[in-house]
C-alpha cells in the first residue's frame, strides 16, 4: 500500500533544517559534494558509495566532501539537500547503482516521475506520482556532462552520455536536487551558482559472481573515472560541443 503524503511535501523544494535566510547563502566555495546509496533490492553493497569511500580528499584542486544517502524516496532527497546547506558546494555529484550497464552513465536529464517497479528500502512504492507538482516536466543537467565523458574516457574508462536516469530513487534524487538549488534562498537565475548532476556507475565485480553474463567494473577503475569526472566539471564551466546522443 503506497503511503499518502501530504501535498505541501511535493509542492515545493524538502525543507531543510536551518536554512539560511533568503539573500545570506554563503558564497559557494570550491567543493564538490559527492553521494552515494545504501545497498538495496537484495544486495550486500552498493558500489556508488563503496566509489565515495576511496575517492581523494581534492581532486583538480576542489576538496571532496563525501555523503552516505539512504536509499528512499523523499528522504533521500532531504539528506542530500541537507548536506548542500552544511558544506555549500559549487559542485554538487549524486552517484548511483545501474546494473547491468556496462559503461559510467553521465546523465543528461532528470523527469519529474516516480515510478517504482520494486519498493525502496523504507517499504514505498510510489507509481506514476509526481516528485514535484508545481515543478517542471524535467530538469537538464547543469554539469558539463560532454566534458566529463571526455575526461573518463581519456583516463582509461568506458564513460557515455546517459539520456534516461529511470524512474527509481537515482532519478528522484537527481530531479529533487536541481529542483532545490534552483530554488534554494540566494539562488541567481537558473540553478543559481551551484552545478549539479547524477553519475550512474555499474555492477561492482564481486556483484556479478552470481550472475553470468552481466556486465560489471572493478571499483578503482570506477573511482579513476569518478575523479577524472570531478576534474573536468570542475575545470568547465559550460559544456564541450560534441556528438553524444542515441539512436535509441
Amino acid at each position: 500500500m503506497l503511503r499518502r503524503r501530504r501535498k505541501t511535501t511535493r509542492d515545493r523544494p524538502p525543507p531543510v533544517p536551518a536554512a539560511p535566510e533568503p539573500g545570506r547563502r554563503r558564497r559557494a566555495r570550491p567543493l564538490v559534494l559527492v553521494t552515494g546509496f545504501d545497498a538495496f533490492c537484495g544486495e550486500a553493497i552498493n558500489p556508488s558509495w563503496q566509489v565515495c569511500e576511496r575517492l581523494a580528499a581534492e581532486v583538480g584542486g576542489v576538496r571532496v566532501v563525501t555523503r552516505r544517502v539512504p536509499c528512499e524516496f523523499r528522504r533521500a532527497i532531504e539528506v542530500v539537500c541537507e548536506a548542500i546547506e552544511r558544506e555549500q558546494p559549487s559542485l554538487v555529484i549524486c552517484l548511483g547503482q545501474a546494473g547491468g550497464r556496462s559503461h559510467l552513465g553521465v546523465e543528461r536529464v532528470a523527469i519529474n516521475v516516480d515510478d517504482a517497479r520494486v519498493e525502496d528500502n523504507g517499504g514505498n512504492r510510489p507509481i506514476d506520482e509526481p516528485i514535484a507538482v508545481t515543478g517542471p516536466a524535467a530538469y537538464f543537467s547543469t554539469l558539463p556532462i560532454k566534458a566529463m565523458v571526455q575526461a573518463m574516457r581519456s583516463a582509461g574508462v568506458p564513460a557515455e552520455v546517459s539520456n534516461s536516469a529511470g524512474t527509481f530513487v537515482c532519478n528522484h534524487v537527481m530531479y529533487g536536487v536541481l529542483h532545490y538549488v534552483t530554488h534554494a534562498p540566494g539562488s541567481s537565475g537558473r540553478e543559481g551558482h551551484i552545478r549539479a548532476g547524477f553519475i550512474h556507475v555499474p555492477y561492482s565485480e564481486e556483484q556479478v559472481l552470481d550472475k553470468p553474463g552481466i556486465a560489471a567494473m572493478s571499483v578503482a577503475t570506477m573511482v579513476k573515472g569518478v575523479e577524472a569526472a570531478i576534474a573536468a566539471a570542475a575545470a568547465h564551466e559550460t559544456d564541450l560541443k560534441l556528438e553524444g546522443g542515441a539512436l535509441d
